[in-house]
């Protein structure tokens, strides 16, 4: 008899596009999930995934150029940088916009209780609520306010939902970990960036608006990005370690920063070439 297949997609901000090429390596491979749970950008790709949009969500993410992301965003002036509506509104309008009830897979995601630190698992009511609540990655989105509880991105919990997958049935988990390669590169690109390898997205933020920034200290996205590399990857670690997958992928996705939401195909094509390298590892599993 078959074992259920869980797979559990990390958290990583724009690296994350990485888990549609590890969805679509899978199938090639002949591994169909039968359920999937999400952290954070994981929770949005599981979430299209789930739903079946998969192929609309990677026609989307491939054509996205910087100054269609920053388009995305709303400035907001309480709880984080970014209202996140923008964002959301166009997530339901041509992806999700359902119950995690009329999802044809198994679908749930991770978020944080600001209140309390607490991990909160959702898998009832908006699909897309919930979404959001999952990738309010703080400081820079703001908090969600569902069912009276202030929620933030489950990155600060359980950034590899290994332990939900289990939850909701899975036998076998497969998990995809999007840090393993990325701490302290983000201050490293910004030092590539000063001696003029390559123009930073704050710096190309700003360039845009006419304004140049002080290049005598790391920019502030920078120092965020690091700082939340920092803190996922550590938690990752410790929750796998407790928690461990039965395989593990683990895309090199240093060279992609927090922001490159339009370097989609690098990850993509990252995330397929991950699964390729753990397939024996992974078939194994499959076996047992």
């Amino acid at each position: 008899m078959k074992r259920r297949i869980g797979l559990a997609l990390g958290s990583g901000s724009a690296r994350g596009w990485a888990h549609i090429g590890v969805i679509r390596a899978l199938h090639e491979a002949g591994i169909v999930p039968d359920l999937v749970c999400g952290c954070s950008i994981g929770a949005l790709v599981g979430a299209a995934y789930a739903d079946g949009d998969i192929d609309a969500l990677e026609r989307w993410v491939t054509r996205l150029r910087w100054q269609d992301v920053v388009g995305l965003l709303d400035p907001g002036f309480t709880g984080g940088l970014i209202k996140g509506d923008k964002l959301i509104a166009f997530f339901e309008r041509h992806f999700v916009d359902k119950d995690f009830s009329a999802l044809p897979l198994p679908f749930a995601c991770v978020a944080t209780e600001l209140a309390t630190g607490r991990e909160v698992w959702l898998k009832e009511g908006s699909v897309a609520a919930a979404v959001r609540a999952s990738i309010a990655l703080p400081g820079l989105f703001a908090p969600v306010n569902l069912a009276g509880r202030l929620l933030v991105d489950g990155g600060l919990v359980n950034p590899v939902p290994v332990s939900l997958c289990r939850a909701l049935g899975a036998e076998i988990v497969i998990a995809v970990d999007l840090g393993s390669d990325i701490v302290g590169r983000s201050l490293k690109r910004n030092i590539a960036a000063k001696s003029g390898a390559g123009m930073g997205w704050t710096d190309a933020l700003l360039k845009s608006l006419g304004l140049k920034r002080d290049e005598a200290v790391p920019s502030l996205a920078a120092v965020m990005a690091t700082s939340i590399n920092i803190m996922q990857v550590r938690i990752a670690r410790s929750r796998l370690a407790g928690e461990p997958a039965d395989a593990l992928i683990a895309p090199r996705l240093a060279h992609l920063a927090l922001m490159d939401f339009h370097r989609a195909s690098d990850a993509i094509a990252e995330g397929a070439a991950a699964v390729k390298r753990m397939l024996p590892a992974i078939e194994i599993a499959l076996s047992q």
